[in-house]
C-alpha cells in the first residue's frame, strides 16, 4: 500500500483536487471518466505506483474539486486544468492517462499544450460527435444515479465491483455536479475529438475494449490514421470500465509504454 495524500492546486482561478500516490518512476496524471471522482480511481493509481509516480484529478464538478455554477465543462476548460496542474506540480512532460471523458481531454489537452504531455494513454474514449453514433450509455443513467446516492437509496450493484469499491461509488457519486455531467455528456456529441487527432505529437497508445461498445475495429483504425506516432491495443473480455473487469490485464497493457517515458 502506498501512501496516499491529498492536496489542492488552483491553475486558472478553478480549485482542483488531485490524490498523489508516491513512486519513483515516470510521472503519470490519471484523468479519470465522466463520473469517477479521483478516489475512485485509487486502487489502479496504488498498482500504477509500484513503478511510477501518480497523480489522479479530480476533474472539475466531481469529487472534492470546484463545484461552482456555471464553471464551463468543455473539452477547452478542462484540459486547461489539466495543463495548469501538470505545470504547477512541475511534472511536464506527464504521462497522461486518461479514460472515457478522461482521454478525451487527453487528446486536447496533447493538441493545445503539447509541452505538458510526453506519452498519452487513451482507455476508450467516446467517439461520438457530429454526425457520429451517439455514447451508447444514456444520460438519465447518470443523473438517475447522482439522484439516489444522494438521497442514500443503494445503487445496483455494478458488476465486477469488490465490496469496497461499490462503496465508493455510493458515497462519491453525490460529489459529481449533474450541471457539469450534463454539459459533459452534450459536448460528448457536439466535440469532435478527430479533428484534434492529429495535433496530437506525442507517443500514443489507444486502448479499447472488446465488449465496451465504444470503440469498434474501424473506429481505432481511423484514429490510427489520424495519430502521428500512435498504436492500439483491444482488450480482451473487459467491457468499458476496464480496471474493474480485470485490473492485471489493463495495467499490464501499457507498462511498459509509460516506462519508456521514465526521466
Amino acid at each position: 500500500m502506498f501512501q496516499q495524500t491529498r492536496f489542492y492546486a488552483s491553475p486558472n482561478g478553478i480549485k482542483i483536487h488531485f490524490l498523489e500516490y508516491g513512486g519513483a518512476g515516470p510521472r503519470v496524471l490519471v484523468i479519470p471518466g465522466i463520473m469517477s471522482p479521483a478516489i475512485t480511481w485509487g486502487f489502479v493509481a496504488e498498482r500504477l505506483a509500484r513503478s511510477a509516480h501518480v497523480f489522479v484529478m479530480d476533474v472539475r464538478g466531481r469529487g472534492l474539486s470546484d463545484q461552482r455554477t456555471g464553471l464551463g465543462h468543455r473539452l477547452d476548460d478542462y484540459a486547461a486544468d489539466a495543463a495548469g496542474l501538470i505545470e504547477d506540480l512541475k511534472i511536464n512532460p506527464a504521462v497522461v492517462v486518461g479514460h472515457s471523458m478522461g482521454a478525451r481531454i487527453g487528446i486536447r489537452l496533447s493538441a493545445r499544450y503539447p509541452a505538458q504531455v510526453g506519452r498519452l494513454v487513451l482507455a476508450d474514449p467516446p467517439v461520438s460527435g457530429p454526425e457520429r453514433r451517439p455514447y451508447p450509455i444514456p444520460l438519465e443513467t447518470y443523473l438517475t444515479t447522482i439522484e439516489k446516492a444522494r438521497r442514500g437509496e443503494p445503487l445496483p450493484r455494478a458488476a465486477n465491483f469488490t465490496e469496497h469499491q461499490q462503496r465508493l461509488r455510493c458515497e462519491w457519486a453525490p460529489t459529481c455536479n449533474p450541471e457539469a455531467i450534463i454539459e459533459t455528456y452534450r459536448s460528448f456529441h457536439e466535440e469532435d475529438i478527430f479533428a484534434d487527432l492529429p495535433k496530437v505529437k506525442c507517443p500514443t497508445l489507444l486502448l479499447y475494449a472488446e465488449n465496451g461498445g465504444t470503440i469498434t475495429d474501424g473506429d481505432a483504425a481511423e484514429a490510427m490514421g489520424l495519430l502521428a506516432d500512435a498504436r492500439f491495443t483491444k482488450l480482451a473480455g473487459v467491457g468499458h470500465m476496464m480496471p474493474w473487469d480485470n485490473l492485471d490485464l489493463f495495467v499490464q497493457s501499457f507498462e511498459s509504454f509509460i516506462s519508456a517515458g521514465r526521466g
